[in-house]
């Protein structure tokens, strides 16, 4: 799992330092937003070719992870 947390990343230079996936410009917001409007993965990876499955289940694991307030992720800022 920590492997899947890697691809969600923290980059003030990048989207505001919103946590984005492999710091590219596109924010787990974003991502999870698509899945509540009922997006499907297929749907989303064809829409967006530079994201990728395991994107997919990085954004739901560390927003698992927020809504879990016991837990605390440490996320290194990348440069």
């Amino acid at each position: 799992m920590e492997n899947l947390l890697a691809r969600v990343t923290l980059n003030p230079a990048v989207s505001q330092g919103k946590p984005t996936l492999r710091n590219m410009r596109f924010t787990v917001a974003q991502l999870l937003e698509l899945l509540a409007a009922g997006m499907t993965n297929e749907e989303i990876l064809s829409d967006y070719p530079y994201l990728e499955e395991a994107d997919i289940h990085a954004a739901l694991l560390y927003a698992a992870h927020i809504a879990n307030a016991r837990t605390i992720i440490n996320l290194t800022i990348a440069s």
